[in-house]
């Protein structure tokens, strides 16, 4: 018997074929019917493997990407654990009952008196549909207040159950709440007196209206055409038309470069990151709204990232890639085309993820071209993410690979449903109720258009995000690689301006506060009012506009959110301004505006803002 360590029965390295194992092979002499036995276990893998990505992206399509084990495993975790919790279901049996003999008073209260009874429930603050004066008078006071205590009711059904997993018990009373909203009394025209009250006095053209704006919707659904009124904001027509020239272009980003509106400028330039997951033209709307055109008005050189819509031939980009061919790649495109090595960054939602990923690891690298970072609804810690996070595990995640597998990206239309479902009272009953109930059609304006202008988001870069960053935390945990080697946000010097929103469902706002956390660094926070996108979009003549703002030194003691928001004043107005004070306070002297582009070093002006990219579908 040979004494080599490589003997017949020795075996190989075993192949894979996406995450399935084949059988050993035996190195040596192989029999021609050992060489069948692995041809078919080759085959029979790769087969099982696709019939199952298969039968899932299918399914996906009937769930609109909701993994079915998982929304099971969630419900079983609940119901099981009520089911063997006798002492809760006597609270509930019990509060059941006082919820009972509380309606019947108030019903009792109505009937005997003439006047308004107080109501017996009041609807939470964000709960618009009940708000009415006709919802006080009989029988709708009456629908009303037993659909809101039914709705209390089952929230103490989904909550409290001993040893329920805190993310089954988010996800059971999630579910338990989106039930319940298809059967509010607001949904339906016998029982909401809005409708009815418009139906008599319209003698029901309302309806007739409503059927009209149905038609028209599922007509441009089918399709693949924006809402109503979306073809009158033209991309470079009446919004995103700040001049400017397209610098660069890779396979990925088209770099903009927006003209000097003053005489001098400061010599940092700003580079903003937006997010791929929508249109980076957010930031310049329509001129009297764009952040653009507002940095470009106080004397500041501003560069923009243009992202490409990724199809089925982008299914392979990663994050890697997003962070190479994006944020670095833009950046040493800014310091050749101006010839300053000091920028201000900026990085809004998506963005700003991977523009905290791209300045640690620049840290790390020993490059310190950051001046300072500013973050708009960004996020590094993602364990209280938003109701995002419901279902995210490895079940729902697994399901969402498979269905990305198949088209090679996650589509625009399973990433607005998942959107509308978060908010389905305000985005998907409430509007239903009021265009095609009512009769009205809520007419288009620059932010529902850009909202409307979706991209896609490729499958390896999407899977990458999910379980890296939601699943596993890692950046926030400084498990994180980029080039093979961890990086930790607490490497990052440059000052920070963060800013959150209030009513974020995105990016909740004690979510972004966690930045304090993880840098050692000076950090001015503020907090504004609106949600993920109205909040940002807050240019000074807004009506309605809040904030608190304060800023936290390096060597200052952390505070936690609500302290925070007790130590910091409350001013009116737009944030707006108090950013362009934070910038000029980090940037030097003015000086000439530098030239746009650089053919001579290698980036020549390829086109007009705002570029070939933004246009794509």
């Amino acid at each position: 018997m040979s004494g080599s360590s490589k003997g017949r029965n020795a075996l190989v390295p075993t192949k894979v074929l996406d995450g399935a194992e084949l059988i050993p092979v035996a190195d040596g002499p192989t029999s021609p019917d050992r060489l069948d036995l692995q041809r078919d276990s080759f085959a029979a893998t790769a087969f099982g493997d696709v019939l199952d990505r298969s039968t899932h992206a299918a399914a996906a399509r009937i769930t609109g990407g909701l993994s079915p084990s998982a929304l099971m495993s969630g419900y079983l975790d609940w119901w099981v654990h009520l089911a063997t919790s006798p002492g809760k279901q006597i609270q509930l049996l019990d509060k059941a009952a006082r919820k009972w003999t509380r309606l019947t008073r108030y019903a009792c209260s109505c009937v005997a008196s003439n006047t308004e009874t107080a109501a017996c429930i009041v609807p939470l603050p964000q709960d618009k549909r009940f708000r009415d004066a006709s919802w006080s008078t009989p029988p709708f006071n009456l629908m009303h207040q037993a659909f809101l205590l039914n709705q209390q009711w089952w929230h103490n059904a989904t909550t409290g159950v001993r040893g329920v997993t805190p993310q089954h018990e988010r996800a059971a009373s999630f579910v338990a709440r989106q039930l319940l909203d298809v059967f509010s009394p607001a949904n339906f025209p016998w029982s909401n007196p809005e409708v009815l009250a418009r139906t008599q006095k319209e003698l029901g053209q309302n309806f007739v209206r409503g059927l009209q704006y149905a038609v028209e919707d599922w007509e441009r659904r089918a399709a693949d055409k924006p809402p109503v009124g979306a073809e009158n904001f033209k991309v470079g027509g009446n919004i995103a038309i700040s001049p400017g020239k397209v610098v660069f272009r890779n396979d990925l980003i088209e770099l903009i470069q927006y003209e000097p509106t003053t005489k001098t400028v400061r010599p940092e330039p700003v580079l903003i990151t937006p997010a791929w997951i929508m249109k980076y033209y957010i930031l310049d709307l329509s001129p009297e709204n764009s952040l653009v055109r507002f940095l470009t008005d106080q004397g500041f050189t501003v560069f923009m990232i243009s992202w490409k819509n990724p199809d089925p031939s982008d299914r392979d980009k990663g994050m890697e890639d997003y962070r190479r061919l994006g944020p670095m790649a833009a950046l040493d495109a800014v310091e050749a085309i101006t010839q300053q090595n000091r920028v201000h960054a900026v990085g809004y939602c998506l963005g700003g993820t991977l523009l905290s990923i791209a300045a640690a690891a620049m840290v790390r690298d020993g490059d310190d071209r950051l001046a300072s970072i500013s973050y708009f609804a960004a996020q590094s810690d993602f364990t209280e993410a938003g109701e995002l996070t419901l279902f995210i595990n490895e079940s729902e995640i697994s399901f969402l690979e498979d269905m990305m597998w198949e088209q090679g990206f996650l589509d625009t239309h399973q990433m607005l449903g998942a959107f509308q479902l978060l908010r389905s009272n305000d985005l998907l009953w409430s509007r239903n109720v009021k265009t095609y109930m009512m009769g009205e059609r809520t007419p288009m304006n620059d932010l529902m258009a850009w909202n409307a202008d979706a991209t896609r988001m490729p499958y390896r870069m999407h899977s990458e995000y999910l379980r890296k960053l939601f699943l596993e935390n890692q950046l926030a945990t400084g498990k994180y690689d980029v080039d093979g080697r961890a990086i930790a946000l607490s490497d990052i010097r440059a000052p920070i301006f963060a800013v959150a929103t209030e009513t974020d469902h995105v990016a909740p706002w004690r979510s972004v506060y966690k930045v304090h956390l993880l840098s050692d660094t000076e950090v001015t926070f503020v907090l504004t009012n609106g949600g993920h996108n109205a909040g940002v979009i807050s240019e000074p003549g807004h009506r309605n506009r809040h904030y608190r703002i304060r800023t936290t030194t390096a060597d200052q003691q952390y505070v936690d959110p609500d302290t925070w928001s007790t130590l910091a004043t409350p001013r009116k107005g737009s944030w707006w301004p108090e950013w362009i004070a934070w910038l000029t306070g980090k940037s030097g002297a003015r000086r000439k505006p530098p030239a746009t582009g650089a053919a001579e070093r290698g980036y020549p002006v390829q086109g007009d803002a705002p570029g070939g990219y933004v246009r794509l579908r």
